[in-house]
């Protein structure tokens, strides 16, 4: 296997997080099995989601956590308008308000990085699937 560029490297350390956040749900959960994750991730993040999606896949592999989904929800830059408060979406890197034009306006998306959601398939369904499997 080649050596991971040093983009997938930023994204390796992520899925290990992203993994290891996993793993403290699961202790709670005595049985049960992650099925999805789901991610909120900003476009100025510089987090490319198919390097994370192949970095994930990678640790996954041949684990507990194999087949385990990753899905992600990218969001837009988003700014406010402290004159009209009036919120919108950056596009072309025009900040100004296209409301009422005032120049200054305020961030207020798209730096996320978070988990959204963790599905489970708790322990006695998970034990239904694999004896009827």
């Amino acid at each position: 296997m080649p050596l991971p560029s040093e983009t997938t490297m930023h994204e390796l350390g992520i899925a290990n997080a992203i993994l290891d956040t996993v793993r403290a749900e699961m202790q709670d959960r005595g049985g049960a099995r992650p099925q999805r994750v789901g991610l909120r991730i900003g476009e100025l993040t510089a987090v490319d989601p198919e390097a994370l999606r192949f970095a994930f896949e990678v640790l996954t592999q041949d684990s507990d956590f194999s087949g385990l989904a990753l899905d992600f929800e990218i969001c837009p830059l988003r700014h406010r308008c402290p004159e009209c408060a009036h919120a919108f979406d950056v596009k072309d890197y025009v900040f100004a308000c296209p409301r009422c034009g005032a120049p200054r306006t305020e961030c207020i998306g798209g730096d996320e990085l978070e988990l959204a959601y963790l599905e489970v398939e708790d322990g006695e369904s998970a034990a239904r699937t694999q004896s009827t499997a």
